[in-house]
């Protein structure tokens, strides 16, 4: 979840950052707008951006990937509604404890509706839907859902604070027993995602309650998710900070730099106690018994947005070949190659690469290279490559030019390199 002292952690981290100096050629949001990946339109409303076609791209593999790999680790996915009843979140606390960040109710005749602020209250339901056992846990539900924050517009900017939220969400509903190997099975998971998307973080954080806090539970129980989020973390140096706990308890936060040593919040890994026992959450035990779940929740990427921002500036809008939202750029010299070209453009297509032809009304073929700088490869055909039948120069985004290939060669290498999500564009001969 993307709680309330997130977003207060986030405002100090910028704050106390906010006059190093920005490198612009990182700045998702100049990058964003020259890439044609988003944009934003008043009449849509301030912190609420959409995605153009090359963005929808990349934000669709990013949500195919997560989703992947959380089946891959034993998830079931589910949908839940964007809406919920007041008293779904009265029960949840979120109410009482987040009201001021959440929109104002709907009446919908004798009801009051909200906007969601989170998704757990939603899955405790789905868990609650049908008696559960011991043999069913931990059960890992996951949802990469919609919620709605209502953020000051002065904080409000590109994809990295917006009002509309899409959240890689899970909750692993568990034992006592299980709870630490899940909360650890799940920084691994988060390490994977980052080791993919060509990131790194900067530390992790354990986040616990400050002093005068409002915080709800007994503190007994807030001690055992402490040591559980303790016993997770053996092995991985972090930093434990006081007044970052989530409501409802302690978390781990994964925290990352942008381009000018700005730190936020990316992933978090959270123990909870208090929503099972609010929501009447059990379990029949192996003793015959009714027993309290422990509810984990975890994020891999964190808000598609705030991801997506990012992997924007951590690659300066150069994405890994995998994630790039054109994998390859076919450049004919002159239009008698054109045809040869777009033959190329449709075996890659049935390949499922990404791939499109830059024209040579485009312009040059100097200025139509520039034009693709940022796409992972590219393949020249010129006269001599066309009389040679399936010959192609290739070009790779980082200057290397690797040589004349058959374009069914460029092809397979480019499909291993994208299947393997490695950093290298091409493979070490």
């Amino acid at each position: 979840m993307h709680d309330r002292n997130h977003a207060r952690s986030h405002d100090r981290d910028h704050d106390r950052n906010h006059d190093r100096d920005h490198d612009r050629n990182h700045d998702h949001r100049r990058l964003g707008r020259e890439l044609a990946l988003f944009d934003t339109d008043p009449l849509m409303g301030a912190g609420l951006p959409y995605w153009l076609p090359d963005g929808a791209v990349v934000r669709h593999t990013l949500e195919e990937y997560v989703r992947e790999a959380e089946r891959r680790a034993g998830y079931r996915h589910v949908y839940s509604p964007v809406l919920g009843k007041r008293e779904l979140y009265e029960i949840s606390g979120h109410w009482e404890h987040y009201r001021d960040d959440m929109f104002p109710p709907m009446e919908l005749g004798a009801e009051e509706v909200v906007l969601r602020p989170s998704l757990c209250p939603h899955h405790a339901l789905v868990y609650r839907s049908r008696a559960r056992s011991y043999r069913e846990l931990p059960l890992r539900i996951a949802e990469l859902g919609a919620m709605y924050r209502s953020e000051p517009s002065g904080v409000l900017g590109g994809l990295s604070r917006v009002r509309a939220i899409h959240l890689n969400d899970a909750h692993i509903f568990c034992t006592p027993d299980q709870a630490a190997a899940e909360a650890r099975a799940a920084l691994g998971l988060i390490r994977r995602a980052h080791a993919d998307l060509g990131i790194r973080a900067a530390r992790h954080r354990l986040s616990l309650p400050g002093p005068g806090g409002k915080y709800v539970g007994d503190p007994e129980l807030w001690r055992r998710a402490t040591a559980l989020l303790e016993e997770a973390l053996d092995g991985l140096p972090y930093e434990a900070v006081e007044g970052e706990a989530a409501f409802y308890g302690p978390k781990i936060d994964v925290q990352i730099e942008d381009a000018a040593g700005r730190e936020s919040t990316l992933s978090t890994v959270q123990i909870d106690f208090h929503q099972p026992e609010r929501f009447g959450l059990r379990y029949l035990g192996p003793d015959g018994a009714r027993h309290r779940p422990v509810m984990v929740h975890r994020s891999v990427i964190g808000s598609v947005e705030r991801a997506v921002a990012h992997l924007i500036e951590a690659h300066g809008g150069a994405f890994p070949a995998w994630l790039a939202p054109v994998q390859l750029v076919v450049l004919p010299v002159a239009g008698a190659q054109r045809e040869a070209a777009y033959a190329l453009v449709r075996q890659a297509t049935d390949l499922g690469l990404r791939a499109e032809v830059a024209d040579p009304e485009r312009g040059s073929l100097g200025a139509r290279v520039r034009a693709a700088r940022k796409v992972p490869y590219q393949a020249v055909i010129g006269a001599r490559e066309a009389q040679d039948g399936d010959l192609v120069d290739v070009r790779l985004r980082d200057g290397r030019r690797p040589g004349q290939l058959s374009g069914t060669e460029l092809l397979h290498r480019i499909t291993d390199r994208v299947e393997a999500r490695g950093p290298e564009l091409w493979p070490s001969d």
